[in-house]
């Protein structure tokens, strides 16, 4: 099987950021020549190839480290639908190789310090300080092999530094009690409404109260986009201050787009002080997607894979990443995105894994308009052990109207609305929206009788009006839909 898949870099190979001795300058120079035409390597100077099965992941335009985002779009990127997805080729070729628990490590962002330079030399110094005769003549009475000694002294050293530490191991919440009242809801079994308010595009707060206010009676828990669709509106940290304000258990989303190493451990602290304690970790839409003139095409500085890995250790760890101590821990309930339909189940089911592994307590899933398309997931969650360790939350949403309908089947990757619900919606004429409000209470039923699903997230897109005539409908006027036999993740 040939290893050397030179994809189309994104961007150009980076310079390191300070000049390097000769020495270094001229085995870059060598490393790029010959990485380059044989993976497409951008000189990231923090190398996964082995890992990433021999697939240089920097071809992704977004730089994700950690898997793909939910944009995969019939195994093409929707940033840019000319190319294979990365992540993509990485999780097919992993699989043929029997190399897919190399995928489940939680690898580190990249060091900056190191973004131009080389490695191959990093290698020979690693295992010189490691000891060449541990390595290359390793204990036959431990029965350890040369390739095992590699990877133990060199190699994983390299890839994963003190101040990160990743592995491929489940990291259950070191915290007993509930963090939010949307976790004390989830982990009493009861089936969970939650739902979406979209952020204004003002400064004013006064119609976003008015929103809030109508939708917190008959949800456990409001979220707010961040930059959705990379438009730029009121901040979700703002938004979900405003909801606290007002007695309601705000969802905050973080896009790793905007988001900095740094900014990240700083918002989480600040949000908590102000009363928030969800957060949705994101990787977030491309600045392709969004309005002209467009912010930095380059590679995200964290993925969200590392955001819950971030953020579980300062709640779980008490530490920043740079290892100081934090005295009064962050309460955090973290989640992450899901997008069900973006790939195959086997192969997001290696994705969904590493995300809780990670840190995710709940997921929540882009629109579902046919419950029944989800068992294949589900199945797939099961035969891994996922269930039990995560709350799913399936997204759910009105129709206003048959032309948004048509949007998202031919702009959102992996949202499909079936032929059945727009001959549906087609067919109701003047009584649409009437009808769109029938079709996501049904919705809303089917799920709440679905093995796995702890709840749903109702994305109103704007109809906030239409929530309470959803619930009321799909509850028989009851809030909360009681569930019986669920177990609730540890």
């Amino acid at each position: 099987m040939a290893l050397f898949t030179p994809l189309r870099r994104w961007q150009p190979a980076f310079r390191p950021f300070s000049r390097q001795p000769a020495g270094r300058r001229l085995l870059a120079l060598t490393e790029r020549v010959v990485k380059g035409p044989l993976f497409g390597c951008r000189m990231c100077g923090n190398c996964l190839l082995q890992e990433t099965a021999f697939i240089c992941h920097m071809a992704c335009p977004k730089g994700l480290r950690n898997g793909p985002c939910g944009g995969v779009n019939n195994g093409y990127c929707y940033v840019d639908p000319t190319r294979r997805c990365a992540w993509h080729l990485i999780y097919e070729r992993s699989y043929r190789m029997h190399r897919e628990h190399k995928l489940l490590e939680v690898l580190p962002p990249v060091d900056w310090d190191r973004a131009g330079t080389e490695t191959w030399g990093e290698v020979v110094r690693t295992a010189r300080m490691a000891g060449l005769r541990t390595i290359f003549f390793p204990s036959a009475r431990k029965g350890i092999t040369l390739g095992e000694a590699l990877e133990e002294k060199v190699f994983r050293p390299i890839r994963q530094p003190d101040w990160w530490r990743g592995d491929s191991e489940y990291h259950p919440p070191a915290v007993t009690e509930p963090q939010s009242a949307l976790e004390r809801e989830l982990r009493s079994g009861r089936f969970v409404i939650t739902a979406e308010v979209t952020p204004p595009l003002t400064a004013t707060t006064a119609r976003l109260r008015e929103k809030i206010t109508t939708v917190k009676p008959f949800v456990t828990a409001i979220n707010f986009t961040d930059g959705s669709s990379a438009v730029p509106r009121m901040s979700s940290a703002a938004c979900s201050a405003v909801a606290a304000s007002l007695g309601a258990d705000p969802v905050m989303q973080i896009s790793a787009r905007d988001t900095t190493r740094n900014s990240l451990q700083s918002m989480a602290i600040g949000a908590n002080a102000l009363g928030v304690h969800n957060i949705l970790c994101l990787s977030g839409d491309s600045p392709r997607v969004g309005p002209a003139p467009r912010s930095s095409m380059n590679i995200v500085d964290i993925d969200s894979v590392q955001m819950l890995w971030i953020l579980r250790r300062m709640r779980d760890e008490g530490i920043y990443l740079d290892g100081r101590e934090i005295k009064n821990r962050p309460k955090l309930f973290l989640g992450a995105a899901l997008a069900p339909f973006a790939q195959d189940p086997a192969l997001q089911a290696i994705r969904i894994r590493k995300k809780i592994y990670a840190g995710a307590q709940f997921l929540q899933t882009n629109l579902v308009f046919d419950p029944d398309s989800l068992d294949p997931l589900l199945e797939q969650m099961e035969k891994n052990d996922l269930l039990g360790k995560v709350f799913l939350l399936v997204g759910i949403s009105p129709l206003k109207s048959l032309s948004l309908a048509k949007y998202l089947n031919s702009n959102i990757p992996g949202v499909k609305v079936p032929d059945a619900i727009m001959k549906r919606l087609a067919d109701a004429g003047t009584r649409l929206e009437e009808e769109s409000i029938a079709i996501t209470a049904e919705n809303l039923k089917k799920l709440s009788k679905k093995h796995g699903v702890s709840g749903v997230h109702i994305m109103p897109l704007g109809w906030e009006d239409s929530l309470p005539v959803i619930i009321k409908r799909a509850t028989d006027e009851a809030i909360h839909l009681e569930r019986t036999g669920q177990g609730n993740p540890s």
